[in-house]
């Protein structure tokens, strides 16, 4: 028997750095705003396309500024399980560098991680009363940090499982340079009561490194391994019951191209006059005849059979799927909302397919189950109750 809904969704807080009047570091083109949201918004489309048990709620959605400790208000006022902050890199003039590092809350062992701490909390410079949010935090004063030695974070253990997690996904997607995992003392993450941890995804300064973040395969690769890690770090620490096809409602974010601020200051082109027209009448016949084609299109729909599939994976870019993972069954693809989405298995046997998808969530824990009637997708809730009332 399969449990159709968990108690609780798996709260997931994503964290854009920076945000409006809060560029972050700056590349010799680009801003750190800009790909730390780029690839936020692609982890969180893939989490919200194949994980219908998990709630994802993001601390931006577009370049608007955000202080440290509203970030991390978010994240407890939603008891959140688990919170993901995603910033990009930077050295001095001169200093070159490449890879990704995470890091969890905790004492820098290393002069460099203090160093990328006072970079990402001196944001809260710029943040109306930040003595009073921050209890007298100086983000430039190495003494302000020695509270760090003395924290015994209770999630630490699950943070830096995460964090390993990440370095390990992301460099394979990637194909990043692998620097390990840190850490150091960053407020958004000393703010949050959950296991957490801050990702730096690349050097803005390095010039091929910057043409990698801002480049869409490079967006869509690092979001896809954050995405990976994520489902590791679930597997691995969530008790609750993984829903095995998507929920009924999902929210589609955008990617935001970035505009060059060029191109932004330009005046927008005149409307064209308009033109008035005389109203166009329908015919009524017409009407009917149209009417009559729904009708006929909804009742085929209705009168065809259920076809539940499994879906193994989604993606931004087309896929190659290894066939010893698929236990002796062929993949299938089909486009949906910009995404190629790979299916296996076809049936109108509910449970038929409930067997199949848990023959492969070793290799895709992903994997949830969908539903087509009349070649068209439906809710799965719906047709699994359709299928259990015809079963009686």
């Amino acid at each position: 028997m399969v449990t159709l809904a968990a108690n609780k969704k798996f709260t997931l807080v994503i964290d854009a750095g920076h945000g409006g009047h809060d560029a972050g570091a700056l590349g010799a083109f680009s801003k750190e705003k800009n790909i730390n949201l780029n690839v936020a918004l692609a982890f969180g489309r893939y989490v919200q396309n194949n994980c219908p048990d998990v709630k994802v709620i993001y601390t931006r959605k577009t370049d608007v500024f955000i202080p440290l400790h509203t970030r991390a208000d978010i994240a407890n006022k939603n008891r959140a399980d688990l919170f993901v902050s995603i910033h990009t890199n930077a050295l001095p003039r001169g200093r070159i560098a490449r890879g990704l590092e995470t890091y969890t809350l905790g004492m820098h062992r290393a002069g460099s991680n203090l160093e990328v701490a006072k970079r990402e909390n001196s944001v809260i410079l710029i943040e109306k009363d930040y003595k009073q949010h921050y209890e007298g935090f100086d983000p430039n004063s190495s003494e302000s940090y020695i509270m760090f030695e003395f924290m015994q974070d209770k999630n630490m253990e699950q943070s830096v499982e995460l964090a390993r997690f990440v370095q390990k996904r992301v460099c394979a997607s990637a194909n990043r340079p692998d620097k390990g995992v840190k850490q150091a003392g960053f407020l958004v993450l000393r703010e949050t009561s959950m296991p957490s941890c801050l990702i730096e995804l690349g050097f803005i300064t390095t010039s091929d490194e910057e043409q990698m973040l801002n480049s869409s395969n490079g967006i869509d690769r690092m979001g896809y391994g954050i995405y990976q890690a994520f489902l590791d770090y679930k597997r691995k620490y969530d008790t609750n019951i993984t829903v095995p096809y998507p929920a009924e409602q999902r929210q589609d974010v955008e990617i935001p191209s970035i505009v060059p601020e060029e191109e932004k200051a330009q005046p927008a082109p005149a409307a064209p006059a308009t033109v008035q027209k005389e109203p166009v009448v329908p015919n009524q016949k017409t009407e009917v005849k149209k009417e009559d084609k729904e009708l006929k299109e909804s009742k085929d729909v209705q009168d065809a059979p259920l076809i539940f599939k499994v879906q193994i994976l989604a993606s931004a870019s087309r896929q190659k799927i290894s066939k010893s993972k698929l236990n002796g069954q062929t993949a299938y693809c089909y486009e949906e909302d910009g995404f190629y989405k790979y299916t296996v298995g076809e049936s109108e046997d509910y449970e038929e397919i409930v067997n199949i998808r848990e023959g492969l969530v070793t290799h895709f824990p992903e994997a949830f189950v969908i539903a087509f009637k009349g070649g068209k997708k439906i809710d799965t809730r719906s047709a699994i109750r359709e299928f259990r009332a015809k079963k009686k």
